[in-house]
């Protein structure tokens, strides 16, 4: 797939309608995703690593929210462990089309299935590596304890939890000037003012950040026995769960 510039919010809008993973969207995603969250393409590297040293013979690798199936495809390059298959999981039936399409031209001995499903409803079976980059943000906080819970039921021990969020934070100073430095990131990117403010419109009560300790103290509730920040940069953020 050719990606577009993302020019999705260039022009003023009268109405802006809430953010949504559309054909739209997808189009221009991959160029979005690296303007647009500081680190992308280091956690994505990361994300293989880490399935290559916590994947175990003869088990699941999920990643749920996979839109384009970034974190998959990485994950299927570093991989060398026997009989892994790797889930994938998007509740936006244009991801999910796009992603099949990328699978089908890049053929691997590691099977890669992709469901165009809610996280929220498939179940979490023999896994070894769970990847959730970018996606819990996008769940209601009220689901969120109970889908953390499902993933660590449903993970083998040893198994890896890897969460990347949106963060915000308890002092007010931190939290300006954080968003602030996000926001002078996509300018440097080539985002404008205009675009930087009618995408935060677009997302708000959609995509709905916490901070680092909320997180860490659900994933302790949720069963992990360690929770800890690996990557941060400005308000983006990837943890790493260890059951």
């Amino acid at each position: 797939m050719n990606s577009l510039k993302d020019s999705i919010y260039a022009n003023p809008l009268g109405e802006i309608s809430a953010f949504a993973f559309d054909e739209k969207v997808v189009s221009v995603f991959p160029d979005m995703i690296q303007r647009s969250v500081p680190g992308y393409s280091t956690i994505i590297t990361a994300i293989g690593l880490l399935a290559k040293r916590y994947a175990q013979p003869h088990s699941h690798c999920y990643d749920l929210g996979c839109s384009l199936g970034a974190a998959s495809f990485s994950m299927r390059e570093q991989i060398e462990t026997e009989n892994c298959r790797i889930i994938a999981v998007d509740n936006s039936s244009a991801m999910v089309s796009e992603f099949e399409k990328k699978l089908r031209q890049l053929p691997s001995s590691i099977p890669v299935d992709v469901l165009c499903a809610d996280i929220r409803d498939i179940s979490i079976e023999n896994a070894s590596v769970v990847v959730l980059n970018f996606t819990l943000q996008f769940i209601p906080i009220a689901d969120r304890l109970a889908l953390l819970q499902k993933i660590n039921q449903g993970l083998l021990p040893g198994g890896i939890l890897i969460l990347s969020e949106k963060l915000k934070f308890d002092d007010d100073r931190q939290n300006a000037l954080q968003t602030d430095m996000h926001h002078l990131f996509k300018k440097a990117k080539g985002y404008t003012g205009l675009e930087i403010s009618q995408k935060r419109t677009a997302l708000e009560n959609v995509l709905i950040p916490e901070t680092f300790g909320l997180h860490q103290q659900r994933l302790q509730k949720a069963g992990f026995s360690s929770a800890e920040v690996w990557f941060q940069y400005f308000n983006f953020a990837s943890i790493i769960a260890l059951k």
